[in-house]
């Protein structure tokens, strides 16, 4: 299928707008969820060059994760993106764009909405060409395509790109020929002294894509000038030299993937995903961070070789002892004075003697290049202290992790390296210009017998690449509905722990409401009871003419002061004439009834607290002004009574 060609003219020239060439984000693992915010957020997908972003308008942002926010979003199954641009007039290679480029530490592959009734609202997707080819995201930008994905021309300075497909298991072969390398200056780049070359190999994820095959330990490659291998940026002889024109064939053996302990949470063989959907240029991708580069595996950059790379006096020491030159400063870390906590160097462990890599020249084998190579798993990392403790976001905020464990792209991928203008083509099979042997590992037990031929009616021991990308994509597919299945029981899960928490609540009510009408009814039954009684007190006292004490308030007050008047001065009449009682300037519960009722009623403690009616709720009258402390009495004849005793 044709994939269609984007003409220049949506994007600006680059000389116009220089500073918006490219696109600098800021590198922060927590992203805010646009639907939630309201705001967009920078994902550090960069931009492309030629591309202007509006100031209104970002160019990527957090997608949401319900589907009520993504029903206005057209459901993908193959993606848009990319779009190629012609180099020149005549030139058969592109540049793509809009393009999300894995840099920066994190990693970008297409991603669309799934189906409504879906638990999760983002799958994986497949861009076109849907077959084994040079991966779109996960190559450096100075690296031109052709359509197909299966050209590659570069451009100035060693730059590589990775396939789409890594290698996990089994025995694969491909091929690539030269199109332009071993020196031979293309005519693109006149007035360059040194012209083009080429490294081909196999490489990890971690291994940089501004950098050529080979470079660390994440990659094993040959180069095209001498033939010479080459690791950890040593090259070692090996076999012939290739030029223009020639067909390289690459071929690796990896063992049977090992199963995870189950009995282990930290073993990096446990199969989990790590990423987030976001948006970029109208395109859904899902970012995760990329895996970093393990001290253990740069240390071995500094090893004259690999057995002394192995040996643990050549790797960087744990100890805390400061070295003779350093000043003992005062600690600046928090707590009280505890050594920050360090992590322990690792062993790197390799898939064994099964593991090697080969290369063909033109048919020919040139033996075994590396064996026993390096696990493509991150090394095993418990978690520390403080990433054991829970870290709750705010509402709207998502933050990425590192991936301890493999998360299904693991492997080994075809890596080319391009050097000024070199160009090459890559044939995944199934039909090769050079076909290998049915059984490589023969040609690998007898180096003497270099004119072994394939045999017709012989299965081959090994597989063509082009096989790989198929099983690739079903591998990330079954993942999706893995995936699926556990959230829709964590969906499940948390109804049900939400019924439960609801059916307590409800339980819990039921005996609040049982217990407070229990207490109503005690209240009701100990009133009635005490009613009588009281009222019998009351009746009794008032009849019985008891006599009262009456109350002695003492003196007049009067103020020692030559200024203030004198009780008697301001004082009304009537208590001028000798009342000897002095009105509250702030009248309480008892004294707002009058003395003598309040000896009628035998009030001898004038306390608003003190009080044998203290279980007596307070009324309200007819108009239905609160009582303000006066006692209400419910019985007609004994407030008639005490009415016409006091008047």
């Amino acid at each position: 299928m044709e994939v269609p060609v984007v003409s220049r003219e949506p994007s600006p020239p680059p000389a116009t707008t220089p500073q918006a060439t490219v696109h600098q984000p800021h590198n922060s693992r927590k992203r805010k969820h646009a639907a939630l915010a309201h705001t967009a957020a920078s994902s550090p997908a960069p931009s492309d060059p030629g591309a202007t972003p509006g100031p209104e308008k970002p160019e990527n942002t957090v997608l949401s994760s319900r589907h009520a926010d993504l029903a206005s979003r057209p459901r993908l199954t193959i993606s848009r993106h990319p779009g190629f641009i012609p180099v020149g007039s005549n030139s058969q290679f592109f540049t793509t764009e809009p393009l999300c480029f894995n840099r920066l530490n994190f990693r970008y592959t297409p991603a669309g909405l799934t189906a409504l009734e879906s638990a999760l609202p983002f799958r994986t997707i497949e861009s076109q060409p849907t077959n084994f080819r040079v991966s779109w995201e996960d190559r450096s930008p100075f690296i031109k395509v052709t359509q197909d994905g299966l050209g590659l021309q570069g451009e100035k300075g060693f730059r590589s790109a990775r396939c789409n497909a890594p290698i996990r298991e089994g025995r694969w072969y491909m091929e690539v020929k030269i199109e332009l390398g071993e020196g031979d200056k293309p005519s693109t780049l006149k007035g360059r002294k040194e012209g083009s070359h080429v490294r081909l190999g196999w490489a990890r994820r971690e291994a940089p894509l501004n950098a050529p095959a080979g470079y660390d330990g994440y990659s094993y490659a040959m180069r095209d000038k001498t033939g010479e291998k080459v690791h950890l940026s040593r090259p070692r002889p090996y076999g012939r030299p290739f030029r223009t024109g020639d067909v390289v064939g690459l071929y690796i053996c990896l063992p049977r993937r090992r199963k995870p302990e189950k009995r282990d949470p930290y073993d990096p063989a446990h199969i989990k995903r790590e990423r987030i959907a976001i948006e970029f240029k109208g395109q859904e991708y899902f970012e995760s961070l990329e895996y970093t580069q393990a001290k253990e595996m740069v240390a071995l950059m500094d090893a004259s070789d690999r057995a002394k790379a192995t040996n643990a006096t050549s790797l960087p020491s744990s100890s805390t002892k400061k070295s003779a030159t350093v000043k003992n400063l005062p600690s600046t870390s928090r707590g009280k004075g505890s050594a920050p906590e360090t992590t322990p160097i690792r062993s790197v462990p390799t898939l064994g003697p099964e593991s090697y890599v080969a290369f063909f020249v033109n048919g020919e084998c040139q033996g075994i290049a590396f064996q026993d190579l390096y696990d493509y798993l991150p090394l095993c990392t418990p978690p520390s202290k403080a990433e054991q403790k829970k870290r709750v976001n705010k509402e709207g905020l998502r933050e990425h992790k590192e991936n301890p464990f493999d998360d299904g792209t693991l492997g080994y991928y075809p890596i080319i390296s391009l050097f000024n203008g070199a160009q090459v083509h890559i044939n995944p099979g199934p039909n090769f210009d050079f076909t290998p042997p049915s059984d490589i590992d023969t040609v690998f037990a007898n180096p003497g017998e270099v004119d072994i031929k394939p045999q017709p009616d012989t299965k081959p021991t090994w597989r063509p690449v082009c096989e790989r990308y198929s099983e690739f994509m079903s591998e990330q597919w079954a993942l999706d509905e893995q995936e699926e299945k556990e959230a829709r029981k964590t969906q499940k899960d948390d109804v049900d722990d939400d019924q439960v928490q609801q059916e307590k609540k409800d339980q819990r009510n039921a005996r609040r409401r049982a217990q407070a009408a229990a207490r109503r009814e005690r209240k009701a039954t100990n009133h009635d009871g005490e009613a009588p009684s009281k009222k019998s007190k009351l009746s009794s006292t008032v009849h019985g003419r008891r006599t009262v004490t009456p109350v002695d308030y003492g003196p007049p007050m009067i103020i020692p002061s030559v200024s203030t008047p004198t009780m008697a001065e301001v004082g009304t009449p009537d208590m001028r004439e000798g009342s000897e009682r002095i009105p509250s300037p702030a009248p309480t519960v008892a004294s707002s009834i009058d003395a003598q009722l309040a000896g009628l009623a035998g009030y001898n403690d004038t306390s608003a607290y003190n009080t044998d009616y203290e279980d007596v709720d307070l009324l309200v009258h007819d108009g239905g002004v609160d009582t303000d402390g006066d006692i209400g009495i419910e019985d007609a004849e004994t407030r008639d009574f005490i009415e016409d005793a006091i008047s």
